[in-house]
């Protein structure tokens, strides 16, 4: 669980690593529209890697509560510059996208990661996936999809759910011929959970590293912080810090994250202390 093989790198986990988020899109929840095209989503993501992002996580389409889905061609077309621009820059650059034709383009242009809310459910994907010999992946829990997740969901037993699904996606990566050394695992915050289901998720995070894999956690602005706070989604800075730190407490080796700089001082504070050991 030490190292996340990817297309070009082989990233160390043994110090927890720092997601940046660069959303490419006019509507996702916390940042919609800032950096909606190619060189200003450019400038966002040069000023994340600056600021210590050890990976890029570009997306096309937000997947925001309710959000309707978006052509794969008009996903792909606002990612493909992105992407291009930053091919150069020796960081992994990872794929937030659930559609098989963006991950085939994706992939064929060299990209190192898939990050897939819908844990290459779709028809193709894992395929797709498969037959990039080296690209890492990421794979999450989600109750529906991101236009229905919200619609009163319910479980027993949470946390119980959430790692059977992961199991059993694990099981088919692998039958697949997937690696375990390219899976990582997330249990999605707030995708298809109430405040309540994700707080439950963080207080028994650990019971999900019994299957072997690396975690990656996105609290990161998530609307049960600003539950907890009272805090809107742009004044969510401090919340969203104690959580990432929380996660990494319990295990988790990538946090995502919009606010790059300030995570990556958390952390470092937290090593200095030997809290990360």
């Amino acid at each position: 669980m030490k190292h996340w093989q990817t297309t070009r790198f082989t990233i160390d986990l043994s110090r927890p690593r720092v997601m940046g988020i660069v959303n490419v899109t006019p509507d996702s929840f916390s940042d919609g529209g800032r950096h909606a095209d190619t060189v200003a989503a450019l400038k966002h993501a040069q000023k994340l890697v600056e600021e210590g992002a050890d990976i890029l996580d570009i997306g096309g389409e937000s997947t925001r509560p309710g959000a309707p889905e978006v052509p794969a061609d008009e996903e792909w077309a606002r990612i493909e510059g992105v992407l291009r621009g930053a091919m150069s820059w020796g960081v992994p650059l990872s794929i937030d996208t659930c559609k098989t034709e963006v991950m085939q383009r994706a992939l064929d242009l060299g990209a190192d990661i898939i990050n897939d809310v819908k844990a290459l459910g779709t028809p193709g994907a894992l395929a797709e996936v498969a037959r990039h010999p080296s690209c890492g992946v990421c794979v999450m829990h989600m109750r529906g999809s991101p236009a229905t997740m919200q619609d009163a969901p319910s479980y027993s037993d949470v946390l119980e759910e959430v790692h059977h699904f992961l199991r059993s996606r694990l099981h088919a990566l692998t039958t697949a011929g997937i690696g375990l050394e390219r899976i990582t695992l997330d249990p999605g915050i707030g995708f298809g959970k109430t405040p309540q289901h994700n707080l439950e998720l963080l207080k028994r995070q650990g019971e999900l590293l019994n299957l072997g894999r690396p975690l990656l956690l996105g609290w990161s602005r998530k609307s049960t912080l600003g539950e907890l706070t009272g805090r809107p989604v742009g004044q969510r800075l401090a919340a969203s810090l104690s959580a990432a730190l929380a996660s990494v407490q319990k295990g988790a080796a990538v946090v995502r994250v919009h606010d790059v700089a300030e995570t990556v001082d958390a952390l470092r504070v937290w090593g200095a202390a030997g809290l990360l050991d």
